[in-house]
């Protein structure tokens, strides 16, 4: 059984930085790849950025060159390092794995509020 747990999401002055963290369960972590998503009310569930298992990042258009994306595969873990953040990225952020057989699993979502 595969578990996602996503911490670090809080509230933040526009021009601030957080750092996402996500927990990854399992041992095929090293063989997956990542994503963190985003979501407000009535909208749809957003690619923010991913990560293949071999390292390659992307970014959606709207936050390229202010957040970075990375992992730990020895600690199972990745992050999401925003900075520069602006009120239009409140949102709750979900870490998600996909395998190589085509399974996904989403984390419980964490709140990422900036003010203005």
């Amino acid at each position: 059984q595969v578990q996602l747990v996503e911490s670090g999401g809080g509230l933040v002055q526009a021009g601030g930085s957080l750092r996402l963290s996500c927990a990854a369960s399992g041992s095929i972590f090293s063989f997956v790849d990542m994503g963190w998503y985003r979501q407000t009310p009535g909208k749809q569930r957003e690619l923010v950025a991913g990560i293949t298992r071999g390292g390659s990042t992307n970014y959606a258009d709207s936050v390229k060159d202010r957040f970075t994306m990375s992992r730990d595969n020895a600690k199972n873990m990745v992050y999401l390092r925003m900075n520069d953040l602006k009120p239009e990225d409140t949102a709750v952020y979900y870490c998600r794995m996909a395998t190589i057989l085509g399974h996904e699993y989403w984390g419980q979502g964490t709140q990422v509020t900036v003010s203005s």
